[in-house]
């Protein structure tokens, strides 16, 4: 017996996390100029960084020999100005799956489980299987959340409910009076865990005040990334909105100065610069458009979308998707999701939104 079998059968049996493909990686694969290539397929923020990061950034290049701050008080102050909220219930994290998976370690175990959807982010149930708890996956409704099922799921022993509002990779929403009556009727004793990562993105008619609820349900978990909408994706920077008692929790399993120096300096900045928030919404929303009205002329179903990205169905999808990487554009495959028969795109440029729909209908060809 190896070293590698005596560890426990729930982490052999993990399967890793497969990122988007790189633009150097696939240049490297194809023997394509990288600098042809455009990348839609990590829904990141196509307008880059924001100014205002990108000087907090700068500020900070000749202090990079000292270690954080590894309370994170400078970037804990700006969420609780722009909240509202105490600094006892923030957790800041490595990007929001730290997050995720620091509320996993703090309340699963073996013996123990959590609900999660069908079609919901893959972070989820490798967060619950590396904790040695049963994933209870409850099958989709519509592509969504089906909450009545998620709720009926619940066991004696579960423990953490997620819900991704808007969901990746399918797009799809729950508003939020009905999200907030879901929270309401489970037990005390379950933690729903909010995903929110592309909450920045909601057009102005179906935004709610997620955070309001935190004093009405203890037992709720906000989280949110500063890897779309706030152009940080590279820095790894997320946080979660907690209980105190909850957010102490999921403190005493972070890793001390999980977050660096200047992810931490410019998601403070960032959080902040309103300028460059309204102008990635705004693009977001046209290229949305663009992006929907060409599918539809190439004959193609999406599953209408909530975030930064479209899902859309497309015959033999795994073809399509190599055909595409060959004319240098790099989309989601979504089979591990189990959702075969689709694709997923981010939202880019308008010149990369159009690059897109003339490469698919030539791969469709």
């Amino acid at each position: 017996m190896s070293l590698c079998d005596l560890a426990p059968g729930y982490i052999r049996a993990i399967a890793p996390y497969q990122p988007g493909k790189p633009t150097a990686e696939l240049a490297r694969e194809l023997g394509l100029d990288e600098t042809s290539i455009i990348k839609l397929a990590s829904n990141e923020n196509p307008l880059g960084v924001s100014p205002k990061a990108l000087a907090a950034m700068r500020a900070l290049l000749d202090g990079l020999a000292r270690y954080p701050d590894g309370n994170g008080f400078e970037l804990k102050q700006a969420l609780s100005d722009r909240f509202g909220v105490e600094h006892n219930r923030i957790v800041l994290g490595n990007g929001s799956n730290d997050v995720l998976e620091l509320a996993a370690r703090a309340l699963l175990a073996p013996g123990l489980s959590a609900v999660y959807a069908q079609h919901a982010f893959a972070v989820y149930p490798l967060a619950v299987q590396a904790a040695g708890a049963q994933g209870i996956e409850v099958p989709a409704k519509d592509y969504g959340h089906d909450l009545a099922a998620m709720a009926a799921a619940v066991r004696p022993d579960t423990r953490i409910v997620f819900v991704a509002n808007p969901n990746n990779p399918t797009g799809t929403f729950v508003p939020g009076a009905e999200l907030e009556k879901f929270i309401a009727a489970l037990p005390q004793d379950v933690l729903v865990v909010l995903d929110e990562a592309y909450t920045e993105y909601l057009r102005p008619d179906f935004r709610y005040d997620s955070i309001g609820w935190l004093k009405k349900h203890p037992n709720l978990v906000i989280t949110r990334t500063f890897s779309k909408v706030y152009g940080l994706a590279g820095l790894r920077v997320g946080y979660a909105l907690a209980a105190p008692g909850v957010a102490d929790l999921m403190n005493r399993v972070r890793q001390p100065f999980n977050v660096n120096s200047l992810s931490l300096a410019a998601a403070a900045a960032a959080l902040n610069d309103e300028d460059f928030i309204r102008r990635s919404y705004e693009l977001n929303c046209r290229g949305m458009d663009q992006v929907v009205a060409g599918l539809g002329q190439l004959g193609l179903k999406h599953i209408p979308s909530y975030g930064n990205f479209v899902t859309f169905e497309v015959p033999d999808a795994a073809a399509v998707f190599r055909r595409l990487l060959q004319l240098g554009v790099i989309v989601r495959p979504i089979a591990a999701y189990g959702m075969p028969g689709h694709l997923r795109v981010s939202i880019g440029l308008e010149s990369e939104n159009a690059r897109f729909l003339d490469a698919l209908k030539q791969a469709l060809a």
